[in-house]
């Protein structure tokens, strides 16, 4: 039996990267998936079709979540199409600003804090009457780029803030039976040289696996960890 089997999971930013990884992921263990997308529904049927290609259920909401009543009508959608339980929200973050050449404006600094800070905390807040005992929650941290001497101011606060919301809800939460932990993708040694950044981003796919298993029951002692996604054995 699929270790998901009747689950239902909302997977915001699932049209790419790591949602999309994860989305397809906890498809592949069992999970019907609603998949979010910010820009469009186009990208999102896409995936939509791969999991319903996979034998799951899916469907796909576009909603810009950099808006204030983002989260809000994105938690009534997903409450009009679920009904009354949710088991699994995965909160994906939006593009880093390592990959926005030049420096941030204070635009481009407000819309990232508030695609990946403030809008998952509001849509866990607007989602929680429908996530009941066993429940749980991941977020998705930006890519660590430390190690490729890349990292943007922007990432590290938004990750720090992250980290902050992982530890705020497994503590609010852990009373009501819900989990909550973050997914960070990191980089792993390639046989580059060091001149040439001897570094790559992680598998996406291998989050997907991370996100699979904390959503699992196998996972019903860990609450309030970052697991880091990396493979120190390369090189």
């Amino acid at each position: 039996m699929s270790a998901l089997a009747g689950k239902t999971a909302l997977v915001t930013g699932a049209s790419h990267g790591s949602g999309r990884a994860a989305a397809l992921a906890l498809a592949k263990a069992g999970a019907q998936v609603i998949v979010h997308d910010g820009r469009g529904v186009s990208e999102a049927e896409t995936v939509v079709r791969e999991i319903r290609a996979i034998g799951s259920r899916s469907g796909a909401i576009a909603m810009d979540l950099t808006t204030r009543e983002g989260p809000y009508r994105l938690a009534q959608q997903v409450r009009a199409i679920v009904g009354y339980r949710l088991d699994i929200l995965v909160a994906s973050t939006g593009m880093s600003m390592s990959e926005v050449a030049g420096d941030p404006s204070v635009d481009d600094f407000d819309h990232r804090i508030a695609l990946n800070v403030r809008a998952p905390f509001f849509l866990v807040q607007q989602l929680l009457p429908i996530m009941c005992m066993r429940s749980n929650v991941t977020f998705l941290l930006p890519p660590a780029r430390q190690a490729a001497g890349g990292c943007h101011g922007v990432d590290t606060a938004i990750g720090g803030a992250v980290q902050t919301l992982v530890r705020h809800f497994a503590s609010a939460l852990g009373g009501r039976g819900i989990r909550v932990n973050g997914v960070a993708e990191g980089f792993v040694p390639t046989e580059k040289p060091a001149s040439e950044g001897r570094t790559r981003e992680g598998d996406a796919s291998d989050v997907g696996s991370v996100v699979t298993f904390l959503a699992s029951d196998a996972a019903r002692w860990v609450t309030g960890e970052v697991v880091r996604v990396n493979d120190r054995t390369a090189g």
